[in-house]
């Protein structure tokens, strides 16, 4: 890297030592000592995590990239609106992007990647239903915070779009799609334009979307269950939730992602939602929005990279064309 043009905030010099100081001030305030130093526990091209260890319990520090910087107002923003389902937040810094939070459990990963897991999916998916039901009400508070539109109105364009955008689908390029793919996923705008249609008549309302609910994202405590890690969400069909929910219980629990357990797994999200369709057409909303969520699962990814260097995206370089892939799978196999 040549110049800090592209440099995440992360890496600028005195970064740490800001940081530092504001966790330092805010211990403060909440009558908090710090018995270590802040650890940097990760940093990706989405977020730097950190955690310190107080005399009160584990704080937590989230500091989104740019690209999410609309996840520091969407967290104090649920807080307010559903603080059960929230992270304690003990400071938001929004000049930085900084969100400062408390121990809110464990995770499901850590708690056991066995089948006992499922009993906590079955628990928690239909909260997390709930909350999507209950801040449908919310959209424009939510695109007004900067959260994604995806909704079903502007999906088609925003599928024509990445078609557009050379750069990211690395055509004919390692990780990238190659010149037939690219040919099939130009023939196919007027098949998103019908499942979308299909998808909207169903009558299903748009809301909060997160688009990576799986074990790592998920905290179980004394007060119930937290879903963490906002960054990767939209204004969008909700049903976009179950495609990565879905494929990481059957994977992490090496389970038939088509058998039983994952069929009750989805049932339990579904449920609620019966109060505005009958079960058969929103197990036909769902298999839509499962196909199209692969469409946006690549947008999220465009997002996520656009605007990095190589040496920030390398690890992650086959995500946008590995869901467009995954989208053209799922039309071959449906011809």
């Amino acid at each position: 890297m040549t110049d800090g043009s592209n440099q995440l905030p992360w890496e600028q010099p005195a970064w740490l030592e800001h940081l530092s100081g504001w966790i330092a001030q805010q211990l403060s305030i909440h009558q908090l000592t710090a018995l270590a130093p802040l650890e940097l526990v990760h940093q990706r091209p989405w977020s730097a995590f950190g955690q310190v260890c107080t005399n009160h319990g584990m704080i937590y520090c989230k500091a989104p990239a740019p690209a999410f910087a609309y996840e520091v107002g969407l967290t104090q923003a649920l807080a307010q609106w559903h603080p059960a389902c929230s992270v304690p937040i003990l400071a938001i810094e929004p000049t930085h992007g900084w969100i400062l939070s408390g121990d809110a459990g464990t995770t499901l990963r850590v708690l056991g990647q066995n089948l006992s897991q499922l009993d906590h999916w079955y628990a928690l998916l239909p909260e997390y239903s709930e909350l999507q039901i209950a801040l449908a009400k919310r959209v424009p508070a939510l695109l007004d915070l900067g959260v994604p539109d995806r909704r079903l109105t502007i999906f088609p364009s925003l599928f024509t779009e990445i078609l557009g955008d050379h750069d990211q689908l690395l055509l004919d390029q390692v990780g990238g799609l190659s010149s037939a793919e690219y040919h099939q996923l130009q023939g196919l705008p007027a098949t998103v334009q019908a499942q979308v249609a299909q998808l909207a008549s169903y009558g299903i309302p748009e809301t909060l979307t997160h688009e990576e609910i799986h074990e790592n994202n998920v905290l179980y405590g004394p007060r119930g269950y937290t879903i963490t890690d906002w960054s990767d969400c939209s204004v969008s069909p909700p049903f976009f939730s179950l495609l990565v929910t879905v494929r990481a219980a059957a994977h992490w629990l090496k389970l038939d992602e088509h058998g039983d357990s994952i069929q009750r797994l989805r049932d339990a999200y579904l449920e609620p939602w019966t109060r505005f369709a009958s079960r058969q057409s929103l197990d036909q909303a769902a298999d839509i929005a499962y196909r199209l969520g692969m469409i946006n699962r690549a947008l999220s990814w465009r997002q996520a990279l656009k605007g990095l260097d190589r040496q920030h995206t390398k690890d992650y370089i086959d995500s946008i064309a590995g869901w467009l892939q995954d989208y053209l799978a799922t039309h071959a196999n449906t011809e």
